[in-house]
């Protein structure tokens, strides 16, 4: 069996970037499991090792900065966040994508261009509409500005996306009399099914790992959300735990990591949304 040059380079390469991942990852999970004394001179430091999952039980429920309940808080946000977003920017995606009206190009364009912009350039006048809606130190703050963050990408993904479907099972639909909504909720939506759960997966994890928006709208230390407690349980006032930063880490990754496992089959069939036609 003769072995091609250009496919053992694509595995070296693979392989390395494998590693560079692998390697602060390990780093992250021995530290999570072994008591603050043994790792202060690196991770990689073997002897002694003793085994203990003391670190998550006091993350989870610490006194001050309980990790479930930004947990929960943050499931709160990502869940509505998410699910938002896909219902209008699926709509607006296939409105793009089948239906011609004046100036759609300009408009499509204008919110692509909507994606170029930095969190950090609307941060003030952001804070301010949300001041004036008094929802400071509100969750549904966050829900509403994830939900529009997202929606950007969400109506290019689905366009292109939709513009890859048959039109001639839209046709045929038509002809058996379904409305525009029919055709779009019974026929269009089902097909789309791996673009929708990729749609998913991305949009959760972007919004479960916020911390700059968490950050400048919430204060109430019973509505954080678990990026922004993850640094006060570990790093306190008066001690600075890195056993118990990894183990908090581990725990925020754990959601996200299922999520994708779980929907990985349809996430890698989705990402099909991406290529641009037309």
């Amino acid at each position: 069996m003769r072995i091609e040059p250009r496919t053992v380079v694509v595995h070296i390469i693979a392989w390395t970037a494998a590693g560079v991942w692998f390697i602060p990852f390990m780093g992250v999970l021995v530290s999570s499991i072994r008591p603050t004394q043994e790792i202060l001179g690196g991770w990689w430091s073997l002897a002694p090792f003793s085994l203990t999952l003391s670190n998550f039980s006091i993350v989870l429920f610490n006194e001050l900065f309980p990790l479930i309940l930004g947990m929960r808080n943050s499931l709160l946000v990502a869940v509505p966040a998410t699910l938002i977003p896909i219902l209008v920017g699926s709509l607006a995606g296939y409105g793009f994508a089948r239906f011609s009206f004046p100036i759609r190009d300009y408009i499509f364009l204008f919110i692509v261009l909507l994606m170029a912009i930095p969190q950090m350039m609307v941060a003030i006048p952001m804070v301010g509409l949300i001041s004036d809606l008094n929802l400071l130190n509100n969750l549904l703050s966050l829900v509403l500005i994830h939900s529009a963050w997202g929606l950007p990408w969400i109506i290019l993904f689905m366009r292109n996306f939709f513009t890859q479907l048959p039109v001639e099972i839209e046709e045929a639909a038509r002809v058996d009399g379904a409305s525009d909504f029919g055709v779009f909720f019974r026929v269009v939506l089902p097909m789309a099914l791996p673009a929708i759960a990729s749609v998913v997966v991305l949009q959760f994890m972007w919004v479960w790992s916020d911390f700059f928006f968490a950050l400048i709208m919430i204060q109430d230390t019973n509505l954080m959300v678990a990026t922004q407690l993850i640094p006060r349980v570990a790093f306190g006032q008066y001690h600075k735990d890195w056993g118990l930063a990894t183990a908090a880490v581990l725990l925020v990754m754990l959601i996200p990591i299922l999520m994708y496992v779980f929907l990985q089959k349809y996430y890698i069939r989705g990402m099909i949304g991406w290529t641009v036609k037309g």
